[in-house]
């Protein structure tokens, strides 16, 4: 089932309006503080996530700093972090080429951040969006469970096909914002290992997954 241009209009400004003014769940003080949140990010909860930066944080807050730690040392800092031996190889990479090749800075760039090692397409985006303010949309499994449940995509799981298809219907400057929202949504009303609580959703009357079950 498709939902049309005018229901996805009206999920959008629901969903701005019920999560007006959230950001990103994850703590961080500088552009490289965020980046390295990010990588570590990957299959692991925002909660463990800022644990383990509230630890490192700030004796490793630049590259310079965690670029002078041995892989070993920095596997130690972030061993509570799943997959915490290739990230920690990606950090120090990330580290390096940052130091070497963008004056210790992250670049204002999506090309140049896909570069960094360990940055992929939605960490790109979530920095473009969150640090620099500019249109970004980040499609994790996440928002692409969401979007395709709710109906703003239609039956699409390939990251860069659905963030494709979001750009149709979301204005560039909202992109990073939508994103946010998806993130609130999904953990505390249309959650993912618990039956959704289509009671208290905002969406409950123009979510594609409810009208089906009418039809």
């Amino acid at each position: 089932m498709r939902v049309t241009k005018k229901i996805k209009a009206e999920q959008l400004r629901r969903l701005s309006i019920a999560y007006a003014g959230e950001g990103t769940m994850l703590k961080y003080t500088s552009p490289f503080t965020l980046l390295v949140a990010v990588i570590l990010s990957a299959q692991c909860t925002d909660k463990r996530v800022n644990i383990i930066t509230d630890r490192i944080f700030p004796r490793l807050d630049t590259p310079e700093k965690m670029g002078a730690l041995t892989q070993a040392e920095l596997e130690r800092e972030i061993h509570d972090c799943g997959l915490y031996k290739s990230k920690a190889k990606n950090l120090l990479g990330m580290c390096h080429m940052l130091s070497e090749e963008y004056d210790g800075k992250v670049p204002d760039d999506f090309n140049k951040l896909l570069k960094l090692p360990g940055v992929g397409r939605k960490s790109a985006n979530l920095i473009m969006g969150d640090v620099f303010g500019k249109p970004a949309i980040v499609t994790d499994t996440h928002c692409i469970r969401l979007c395709n449940r709710i109906g703003l995509v239609d039956g699409i799981k390939e990251p860069k096909k659905v963030e494709m298809e979001l750009w149709k219907i979301i204005p560039p400057e909202e992109g990073s914002d939508f994103c946010h929202r998806l993130v609130y949504h999904g953990r505390d009303v249309c959650t993912a290992r618990t039956k959704p609580h289509c009671e208290k959703c905002c969406l409950a009357d123009i979510c594609c997954k409810q009208i089906l079950s009418l039809i």
